[in-house]
């Protein structure tokens, strides 16, 4: 199944009008997502085994929690190579997002008045890591870590239970490594529902984050206002390849595969003004999926997203980034061009330049996060960060002389707008000034 191309050869920016656009992912499901949230939303825990046991055949009706002595099993479960590596990886993530973290607006003072900014983290936090298609271990880390650094006291995680109705054991050991203690056994929009919303096994949380399917991310958009949703549209997987002349096509042709290997309704586009950088990574592609043991995953996903576009030149390739926003970007391009190129990066989750810099590395250990925004919210959205799971307040000191110089402009502005009790909080104060000083 080679790539789809789309020649843009002649073609003069912008795009939007030009590229295949994805359809609105959370169309199709919207009405099932709002049912399941209101079934879980009136029923609770009710609900969850219901829904699990009519969408994931699972029975968890002795309980959705994953008890303790589970968790505490599965680092003798996964043997000390995987504990290791999930060890090594959450200490680069968490390392990465403290630095991102430890930048704080310094406190203001001028004229009398003083603004301090003050960084407070919700009280509680919800994950989510997929399940079903494949097991994501790397996902509690990143979601955990920026928690963590952010000063989350409690920390939720929802994953997918598999047909014997357990977690597998390599997530479990990411939550152990993690020190997330709290897993339940619910996927789905239900799981978005139970943390939203709460039931009497789980509590709600003030923030959800992770990503997951269409549903998934369907839910989050609706119950978006009743908790913060962390990160813009964490859906199906994309990513954008940029290949020059001099790019290696095996290389070229795995990262496109790597990405589609999460299954339908991804993205999986090479752009490139080197025709023959097309054939070649077409071919590459081929035949990797056709020895693939996840082939229906990759030819499901490359039958509708997997697309070689053609353009004029290098310049011309950022229009076509800038416009798809893709999740992961790739500049498979000589390093002495790398740097313009990044420079010309307006719209991408993350981005991997060269040869040896696969989007994999991101993924699992070089310390930014691997949730990122999808479907073109990387117009307008980040990486998740610790961040996501604090809000900011300012506190405000002001004296008496700055009330005396300042405070006739407030009385002033809210006058104008027709607020005399604004004006008049600060026209007494005034006036005992005055009298003070009489």
């Amino acid at each position: 199944m080679p790539l789809r191309t789309l020649d843009l050869r002649g073609t003069e920016p912008p795009f939007d009008g030009v590229l295949p656009r994805p359809s609105d992912p959370g169309a199709d499901v919207h009405d099932a997502v709002a049912d399941i949230l209101r079934q879980v939303r009136q029923e609770g825990d009710a609900a969850l085994v219901r829904l699990t046991a009519e969408l994931d055949g699972v029975d968890v009706a002795d309980g959705v929690r994953v008890p303790a002595a589970e968790l505490e099993a599965a680092r003798a479960a996964v043997g000390p190579e995987l504990w290791t590596a999930l060890e090594v990886a959450f200490d680069r993530i968490l390392a990465y997002h403290e630095h991102e973290a430890a930048v704080t607006p310094a406190d203001l003072d001028e004229d009398g008045i003083s603004v301090s900014h003050i960084a407070r983290p919700v009280g509680r936090a919800g994950l989510y890591a997929p399940g079903g298609r494949a097991r994501y271990p790397s996902t509690v880390l990143m979601c955990a870590a920026p928690a963590q650094v952010a000063g989350v006291g409690d920390i939720a995680l929802c994953v997918p239970p598999a047909s014997d109705g357990r977690i597998d054991v390599a997530t479990l050991a990411a939550a152990a490594v993690a020190g997330v203690d709290e897993v339940y056994r619910i996927g789905g929009a239900q799981a978005i529902g139970a943390l939203a919303f709460g039931t009497s096994s789980v509590p709600p949380v003030d923030v959800v984050a992770g990503p997951g399917n269409a549903y998934v991310a369907e839910a989050k958009r609706q119950v978006s206002g009743v908790v913060g949703v962390a990160s813009a549209f964490a859906g199906p997987s994309e990513i954008v390849v940029v290949a020059g002349p001099e790019a290696t096509p095996a290389f070229a042709a795995i990262d496109l595969v790597v990405q589609a290997e999460h299954g339908p309704d991804g993205l999986a586009w090479l752009v490139t003004w080197d025709p023959a950088v097309v054939e070649a990574v077409s071919e590459e592609v081929d035949r990797i999926v056709a020895g693939s043991s996840r082939r229906a995953d990759l030819e499901a996903t490359l039958a509708t997203a997997g697309i070689a576009c053609l353009v004029d030149s290098p310049a011309r390739a950022l229009d076509v980034v800038n416009t798809v926003a893709p999740e992961h970007l790739q500049l498979m391009v000589p390093d002495r061009e790398a740097t313009a190129l990044v420079d010309g990066v307006l719209n991408a989750g993350a981005v991997f330049i060269g040869d040896w810099s696969p989007a994999s590395m991101g993924d699992y250990i070089a310390g930014p996060n691997h949730v990122l925004p999808t479907n073109r919210t990387a117009r307008f959205a980040s990486a998740l960060r610790a961040d996501d799971f604090r809000k900011h307040l300012h506190a405000v000191r002001v004296t008496s002389d700055a009330l005396r110089r300042l405070g006739p402009y407030v009385v002033t502005l809210a006058e104008t707008e027709g607020l005399p009790a604004h004006a008049d909080s600060v026209r007494r104060r005034l006036a005992s000034l005055e009298e003070g000083a009489s």
